[in-house]
């Protein structure tokens, strides 16, 4: 079976196999079918490959010497946050149930038992590759829609409440708007995660399990609605555990001094929902040709969307606070938006649960603001 890619240029497979003959043969059928094949002999080699490559898909034994398979997907699950959307293929001669169910838990996205079919094989590595580039032809459509419709909402107004609600109904991540008296707007996949009762009520206003965690949210939306009122723009974070045991929920929330081409014109704040279960889509690289950001530019806006405050994005980029306002302001300019809650939507459509170098976004349960800019 040959199959090759249909993209202008090879796409990479890093092979990860002990068995030196065994990874050979792997290369040999990947290499004719057209891909750019790269092995690796244990965990380790594979993470020294990683250093200097970026593979489409990884397809790695279980069963190897000095670290295995399942230690190199947890650290490229856990430290390489970059390679968080390359699709991980176990090939293992285990074939019990038990050793499936614990790849896929692990983190795996496929699973091949050897002997090796390799049809089978070739056909795997493609349906892998076709849904990531499903998901990247998403991403980028849901950033053209939504770029378009800022820049309608921020000018002209053309695009009106109702195709403004339209477009806030395709995003992948919740959008609610809350005025003084309480929730007035709640997005498609806001009110999925409502009836999914995992963590998140959202009725006429937010309840988590915690009640400390929702006077927690209280506070910070009270904090964002009088910054409204005020004229002024005001952001602060914090995540919400959730009993399913998945990765937190972060919230995100900004002001809104200027309410006006919104669903609801009464809305003063809005709250960002991300899913830190979902892995991150769009690479640094791909954000800055977009926008024409330079590399600073894109780290700050990283961190803007996760919600930090910018004492702490100049300490972790070691650069002045100055430094970042200005970093902000343009921002501001290049993505053609012209208040801070348009900006965070415009950047969580790409950036939605990346994690910074630091790790966790914030303590769980934790709120804290940044200053208005």
């Amino acid at each position: 079976m040959q199959s090759m890619p249909k993209s202008g240029s090879k796409l990479t497979v890093l092979c990860v196999e002990d068995q030196c003959h065994l990874r050979q043969d792997i290369i040999d059928e990947l290499s004719a079918a057209g891909y750019d094949a790269v092995g690796a002999a244990d965990g380790r080699e594979a993470l020294d490959v990683l250093e200097t490559i970026r593979p489409h898909l990884i397809l790695c034994d279980i069963s190897m010497p000095r670290l295995d398979g399942y230690g190199l997907l947890e650290t490229v699950r856990g430290r390489h946050t970059h390679l968080a959307d390359v699709p991980f293929v176990f090939l293992t001669a285990l074939n019990q149930r038990d050793e499936i169910i614990h790849g896929k838990r692990a983190g795996a996205d496929d699973y091949l038992v050897k002997p090796i079919d390799y049809d089978l094989l070739l056909a795997t590595i493609e349906a892998r590759l076709r849904q990531v580039s499903r998901i990247d032809d998403r991403q980028k459509n849901e950033l053209e829609t939504l770029r378009q419709a800022l820049a309608g909402s921020g000018s002209d107004r053309s695009l009106g409440m109702n195709g403004m609600e339209s477009v806030l109904n395709v995003l992948s991540f919740g959008i609610v708007l809350v005025s003084l008296s309480g929730v007035v707007f709640a997005n498609r996949a806001a009110r999925e995660i409502h009836m999914a009762r995992d963590g998140l009520v959202i009725d006429r206003t937010l309840h988590t399990g915690s009640s400390q965690l929702a006077n927690d949210i209280r506070k910070l939306l009270a904090n964002a609605c009088e910054a409204a009122c005020n004229g002024q723009d005001h952001l602060a974070s914090l995540t919400v555990q959730r009993p399913s045991g998945r990765r937190d929920f972060l919230l995100t929330v900004c002001s809104l001094p200027d309410s006006t081409g919104l669903p609801n014109d009464d809305a003063k704040a809005v709250i960002f929902i991300s899913d830190l279960a979902h892995r991150p889509r769009m690479p640094d690289e791909i954000l800055a040709g977009l926008f024409d950001l330079t590399p600073t530019e894109s780290e700050v806006a990283r961190a803007l969307a996760q919600g930090r405050r910018k004492e702490d994005i100049a300490q972790e980029l070691s650069i002045a606070p100055t430094t970042v306002a200005f970093h902000l302001r343009n921002l501001f300019e290049k993505t053609g938006t012209n208040r801070q809650a348009d900006l965070i939507a415009l950047l969580l459509t790409g950036l939605v649960s990346i994690k910074g170098p630091q790790g966790d976004v914030e303590k769980r349960g934790k709120a804290e603001a940044l200053p208005t800019t």
